[in-house]
């Protein structure tokens, strides 16, 4: 995480550890340990404040998972796979990137918790690699492999799982880790549950139903993705996953149970091998266990944690070079995109990215509906844009997946680098926050326009399709701006 809250956990950890240390000498003497059942406020902290805190750790957590996933799922195909087993690739893919946009539910029902008790929004994560004893395991972003799934499982995982294939599993999943122990997730959202249903904790006058005109709603955001449906449908394989989770919260109860919502369908409530439910958990698993182990490759090869600028501390970057994937294991490292071609078309990758986010955000600060026919509301004009931007960066992410990493000639491929935004705070007025879009989209023209005169005959009905959806934007969004 940013270093600012990774020093406040550091002495909310510290502060936690305690009772534990105490605990080994109490076992050192033969004496049953005291289990600590409830959360302890850490010093310096208010119950609410706490309670803030956690669930901006549960937002980050949220959106560091949907980019590793997509990323993951992007890997997938390409010409290596053999031909009878391109539909199983294609039905993994497609589970994956489910998977991602159920994380992009859960981040949203994260922020309308946040909205309802009167905390600050919070859409950020950390980039390249970071660990944190809440988060579950190191950042990184890297093509689906059997040692990955083991992580994403184990961060999925539900309570009380623990048979032979489970202990297999964990111990393939810490082989990926350095520099922290894994995590569950579900630890977290347990800890934000006990906090939020109790009233000694967080006052019934800091739940605040008012917010909820401001707050995401399923009318809102969950088009299209009902019952499995992801957008794609390119196999012969029919899934039946859940719907997305966008769930408006106007009180206590609301709260808690949004939250028991989005653990559980990461995790389920427990470990049942019997019983057909499809958790994230559930899903990775069988995905795992019908993965290949050398005898076939189902990803392209992309790097590890691309980028598109250099990092001055040089022992973290290994610029065009895909060698940096085999010392990731020891420790996660970032591969420069040099490729000119392919490093100006990931300049627009994080800019659509970007875009997408401040659109987001921009969103939860106007209140009321979205309109009616061709007459939308400013809300319902950044709502539409922020699944136009989904849209892109999955396009994006398919093209880049296909072009060069470099210029060696060595057939590595460049990715998606999911690179943040130096800042994702909105100006502080609404005249501003106009004028950021406009930035962005001008930007992107800038952008487009480079890509069709550098390379003419490369994707350019996408890049027409672009710009001209640029203008339509950037048109209205100038409306919004006061003439000086």
């Amino acid at each position: 995480m940013r270093s600012r809250m990774s020093r406040r956990l550091g002495s909310i950890l510290q502060f936690e550890r305690a009772p534990e240390l105490r605990n080994l000498a109490v076992r050192a003497r033969g004496v049953k340990p005291l289990i600590r059942k409830e959360p302890e406020l850490p010093p310096g902290y208010s119950w609410h404040d706490y309670a803030v805190l956690l669930l901006h750790i549960a937002a980050e957590v949220e959106h560091a998972l949907m980019v590793q996933y997509l990323y993951a799922a992007y890997s997938l195909g390409g010409p290596q796979v053999p031909a009878k087993h391109r539909d199983r690739v294609r039905h993994w893919q497609e589970v994956v990137l489910g998977i991602a946009k159920e994380e992009m539910g859960h981040l949203i029902t994260v922020q309308n918790v946040l909205r309802l008790i009167g905390g600050p929004l919070n859409l950020d994560r950390e980039d390249y690699p970071w660990g944190s004893e809440f988060y579950p395991f190191e950042f990184k972003l890297e093509p689906l492999t059997k040692d990955s799934l083991a992580r994403y499982i184990f961060a999925e995982a539900p309570a009380g799982w623990d048979d032979e294939e489970a202990r297999e599993i964990k111990k393939r999943a810490a082989k990926g880790t350095t520099t922290q122990p894994l995590h569950r997730v579900g630890e977290l959202y347990d800890r934000m549950q006990k906090i939020l249903d109790n009233p000694a904790y967080v006052k019934d006058a800091d739940f605040q139903a008012s917010t909820t005109t401001f707050q995401a709603s399923w009318d809102e955001w969950g088009r299209g993705y009902m019952r499995g449906a992801r957008g794609q449908s390119t196999t012969t394989h029919r899934q039946t996953t859940p719907d997305v989770i966008v769930k408006p919260v106007s009180n206590r109860d609301e709260a808690v149970e949004a939250l028991a919502a989005v653990g559980k369908q990461g995790e389920a409530r427990f470990y049942d091998p019997d019983v057909d439910e499809q958790s994230h958990f559930r899903r990775f698993l069988e995905i795992y266990r019908d993965y290949p182990e050398g005898e076939w490759v189902p990803t392209r090869p992309v790097p590890i944690n691309p980028k598109t600028e250099l990092d001055l501390d040089a022992d973290r970057v290994v610029v065009g070079s895909l060698k940096s994937t085999s010392r990731a294991a020891a420790a996660p490292r970032c591969v420069t995109i040099t490729h000119p071609e392919s490093s100006r078309w990931a300049y627009l990758f994080n800019l659509r990215y970007r875009m997408l986010l401040v659109n987001l955000s921009h969103a939860y600060e106007l209140a009321g509906a979205l309109g009616q026919g061709e007459v939308l509301t400013a809300r319902g004009l950044l709502i539409n844009r922020t699944f136009g931007e989904m849209y892109n960066v999955r396009s994006l992410s398919n093209l880049l997946v296909e072009l060069p990493l470099d210029t060696s000639g060595s057939g590595a491929m460049a990715g998606p680098p999911f690179e943040m935004p130096y800042s994702l705070e909105l100006p502080a007025t609404e005249a501003d926050r106009w004028r950021l879009h406009r930035d962005l989209l001008e930007a992107s023209q800038h952008l487009t326009a480079e890509l069709r005169r550098q390379y003419p005959q490369r994707h350019t009905d996408y890049l027409r399709a672009l710009e001209d959806l640029d203008a339509q934007a950037l048109a209205s969004v100038r409306k919004m701006i006061p003439k000086s």
